[in-house]
């Protein structure tokens, strides 16, 4: 079931309201058995396996604390379970694919066909969320949880199933034990943040998604700056999208009166790519800090060890996102930046202070901010493109593409310039449209420097916030086409 369908709008209410009627001791069960209903409405028949693996890691749970001295093994047992889910579902033709390559570049062949499987939605989220449980339970942190419907509750929570946040045992299992009441304020600011992500992904997210889809879709038939505006509003337009996403979530949440970690901080106003990655998807970042990176040493090793964590954190990262050398090399990239970025640091630093830079702290950091915003879209051409070649055509083009301009701009000032941007729309409108929502939401983004923009906005008189509120739903049932687009996420 998809957050921007009609369906969902039925479903949402419907389920709160009951939620609020039945006795406490019956939440977790309506919660149950809602999160089925909604995980079935994509493909009825993968509820299995994800029942499979709630029994899976719920047994492995107890049978760790039952014979501790056996934990490891169990722990093991249960990661390899979960981890060939994942496997099967998501990388076999993916490894299956490349074998066939190496094997015929060697003149042999590969009798193993591809299969003809679809990937289960939301794989990678409710795995590693599973997995973070029997973590914790081996390390100590948590105690094995033996209600089995609270601890299937853990991994099927409808509002973060499919796509996130990756929760911390820690922080969701004892909610499901809360009594939580009707508070109206609490409900209207998880109603609040429910709309905001509904606009930005209904009307920011998949208007661009249009001139992106058509650049991508034909990149060689593009010149000038439209490769570099294209990756602009490409990352504009998953963050939106995912961003969209954790906002309803994080709303449903906290309507019933759950908190779930924020996903997002504001990512493209980092000054590093350090900063980024602490802004960005927070909770698989911290996944693979305390679970991969941490235990690998950190930074607590020598620069080679440090430069080889970091290069595998961000690759294993990449390839979490998708079963395809386009990821691999987007999350390589990004460990890249970062290691650069730590050796060059004194440099920048020295060239700051002895050019003056240093004290126009302000500029400093807006130059920080545009240089890091312009290597995370270098990234997010990889991210986005269909294949490693194409992905390379299209960065050259992005950065030959800028000097034409630049020299018309010097030579003719501008007389008859033509950009190559205006090809990516269909019309002017839908140009000022896009870039104007843009800018709009950094506008609202930058406002949340010291408050969120929920909290930003309940500030106001309730005539301005009802205002708000009912020029955004006008907006989206005027100019959005409710259920015209999954959730990006959706695929990982």
């Amino acid at each position: 079931m998809l957050f921007n369908s009609l369906e969902f709008a039925c479903f949402f209410p419907l389920v709160t309201l009951a939620y609020f009627a039945l006795p406490h001791s019956w939440r977790w069960a309506l919660l149950v058995a809602a999160s089925c209903w909604f995980y079935a409405r994509f493909v009825p028949a993968y509820i299995l396996i994800l029942g499979a693996t709630i029994v899976v890691d719920y047994s492995a749970g107890i049978l760790m604390e039952s014979y501790p001295r056996h934990k490891q093994s169990i722990l093991w047992a249960s990661i390899l379970s979960n981890v060939g889910f994942l496997f099967f579902f998501k990388y076999f033709n993916f490894v299956n694919a490349n074998v066939s390559w190496l094997t015929n570049s060697m003149g042999l062949h590969n009798p193993v066909g591809s299969l003809d499987i679809l990937l289960p939605i939301g794989l990678s989220f409710h795995t590693f969320q599973a997995m973070s449980y029997t973590i914790e339970v081996y390390r100590g942190a948590q105690r094995a949880e033996r209600h089995f419907g609270i601890y299937a509750l853990y991994v099927m929570f409808y509002p973060q199933l499919v796509a996130g946040p990756i929760e911390r045992p820690q922080n969701m299992l004892p909610q499901f034990r809360e009594r939580h009441y009707f508070d109206d304020r609490r409900v209207t600011a998880g109603l609040r943040l429910m709309l905001w992500g509904s606009f930005k992904k209904i009307i920011i997210a998949d208007r661009l998604a249009l001139p992106v889809g058509i650049y991508f879709s034909h990149p060689s038939d593009f010149q000038g700056l439209a490769p570099l505006v294209a990756a602009i509003l490409f990352a504009f337009q998953i963050y939106c999208d995912f961003s969209g996403y954790c906002d309803i979530a994080l709303g449903a949440a906290e309507v019933m009166g759950f908190r779930l970690m924020s996903n997002f901080d504001r990512p493209y106003f980092a000054r590093s790519i350090g900063d980024f990655w602490r802004r960005w998807h927070i909770s698989l970042s911290t996944w693979f800090r305390d679970y991969v990176y941490l235990p690998l040493g950190g930074s607590r090793v020598g620069h080679v060890r440090w430069v080889r964590n970091i290069l595998i954190v961000f690759m294993l990262s990449g390839l979490w996102h998708g079963a395809n050398w386009t990821y691999v090399v987007w999350g390589a990239l990004h460990g890249i930046f970062l290691i650069v970025g730590r050796a060059t640091k004194p440099l920048r630093q020295h060239v700051a202070d002895r050019s003056g830079f240093a004290s126009w702290p302000r500029v400093q950091a807006a130059w920080q901010i545009l240089v890091t915003f312009l290597l995370v879209c270098v990234g997010w051409v990889f991210f986005r493109a269909g294949n490693v070649t194409e992905a390379w055509f299209i960065c050259r083009k992005l950065v030959g593409g800028i000097w034409p301009v630049l020299r018309s701009l010097a030579l003719h000032g501008g007389h008859s310039l033509d950009t190559g941007v205006s090809a990516l729309f269909t019309s002017p409108g839908e140009l000022a449209a896009c870039f104007g929502l843009i800018a709009g939401l950094i506008v609202v983004e930058g406002l949340q420097q010291t408050a969120t923009f929920s909290e930003w906005l309940a500030r106001w008189p309730w005539t301005v916030r009802w205002a708000a509120y009912q020029a955004a739903i006008i907006v989206i049932v005027m100019f959005g086409s409710i259920e015209s687009r999954q959730f990006i996420y959706f695929q990982f």
